[in-house]
């Protein structure tokens, strides 16, 4: 049973985390392909693997994720990246996502992934994300025929260490009314600031057009800064390096006294959304800072505090998980409970970009989804 199938539940045999309705922020689409598509589609495309059958391909992708390093952890990218060259296998992928996200209970996803990346065998940027949004829209109303409903669109990345942000974001705009949500760099962080592609963010700016960057995962809080400011982000992939700019002052067993700098403060009380991926974070070293284990992470201070936390997976196939085990991780690590969970995707779903009346609607969904779930 795959991660994405298995059915994780609340302590004591309570409710299912798996049924309940969840929105997905920061999910990869070529960091969720399921191992059997990997090992068809290396076969097909001449594309030599590690290992020759799908369990032994999902072990070593989780174990090759996991150094402690994000450049390390990107390594495990090459091999994907090297089967999904041509539009049937990005429609492939693309269908096969969502009929996983949906099957693991999410209502709402943005799948983000760099078209840049897939190009070598002939496609162009706009052919690339046709290719994908074909896929989507299958899965879509494949599912919808069979009585279940999720939303999809696709978040477009351009890579930090690369020159192609422009055209990725004049991309973007061209398919704003045709699938695609938002604006992202990924990538190597350390070294390549968003400032790099101050062309690229000045138009989507203009053309207010949502961005959500990686920042504050491989560097401190001057890439948060870069991010804010730089790249006016409505959200932050990851952002849990923003735990720097929280001092401690004083720790008991009933409160926790702290400190906001001038970083946290700004994203705190603009509600700008963090997108925290509790597995990969460890794989990466992100919260090492903090600790090695999960109850070091700083996602339950963060929450505690008031920050509108959302939980993702980052990479499924390179964390091995789905959004159903995060947060059971959670709450086994922090002794979260539904209302904890209902919170997540609540602020899950005010930080989709989606409009206003989309958001009011994934909400209600949410909502009733729990209330069902408590009675």
């Amino acid at each position: 049973m795959t991660a994405a199938a298995h059915d994780h539940r609340m302590p004591n045999e309570g409710p299912s985390i798996t049924a309940l309705p969840k929105v997905s922020l920061h999910d990869h689409l070529d960091g969720g392909l399921r191992p059997g598509t990997v090992l068809e589609l290396a076969a097909e495309h001449g594309v030599a693997l590690p290992a020759a059958d799908a369990d032994a391909l999902a072990r070593w992708f989780v174990e090759s994720s996991s150094s402690g390093s994000l450049e390390s952890y990107l390594e495990t990218f090459d091999l994907v990246v090297a089967v999904l060259q041509t539009a049937p296998a990005l429609t492939r992928v693309a269908h096969e996502a969502v009929l996983d996200l949906a099957a693991d209970g999410v209502v709402h996803a943005e799948l983000r992934w760099a078209p840049e990346q897939h190009l070598r065998q002939g496609l162009d940027l706009d052919g690339a994300v046709r290719a994908v949004q074909a896929g989507l829209d299958a899965a879509v109303a494949e599912l919808a025929a069979a009585g279940t409903t999720i939303s999809v669109g696709q978040l477009l990345s351009a890579m930090r260490q690369g020159d192609r942000s422009l055209d990725v974001a004049r991309t973007a705009l061209a398919h704003r009314d045709s699938g695609v949500l938002g604006f992202d760099l990924a990538g190597p962080e350390d070294g390549f600031p968003a400032s790099d592609h101050r062309e690229a963010l000045d138009l989507l700016a203009a053309e207010f057009f949502p961005v959500t960057l990686h920042a504050g995962e491989a560097a401190g809080l001057d890439s948060i800064r870069g991010a804010l400011v730089d790249g006016r982000a409505l959200r932050l992939g990851h952002g849990v390096r923003l735990a720097e700019d929280v001092r401690v002052v004083e720790s008991g067993p009933d409160r926790t006294t702290v400190e906001l700098g001038p970083i946290a403060s700004w994203v705190r009380d603009r509600e700008i959304a963090l997108e925290v991926s509790p597995s990969s974070n460890l794989q990466t070293g992100a919260t090492a800072q903090w600790g090695p284990d999960l109850d070091d992470h700083p996602v339950d201070l963060l929450h505690q505090l008031g920050y509108r936390v959302t939980v993702n997976t980052d990479n499924r196939l390179m964390s091995g998980t789905s959004l159903s085990r995060e947060l059971a991780l959670l709450v086994q690590a922090f002794d979260h409970d539904l209302d904890d969970l209902e919170t997540f995707q609540l602020d899950a779903a005010a930080a989709a970009f989606l409009p206003l009346e989309e958001r009011a609607l994934l909400a209600e969904r949410i909502r009733e989804g729990f209330d069902e779930a408590r009675s």
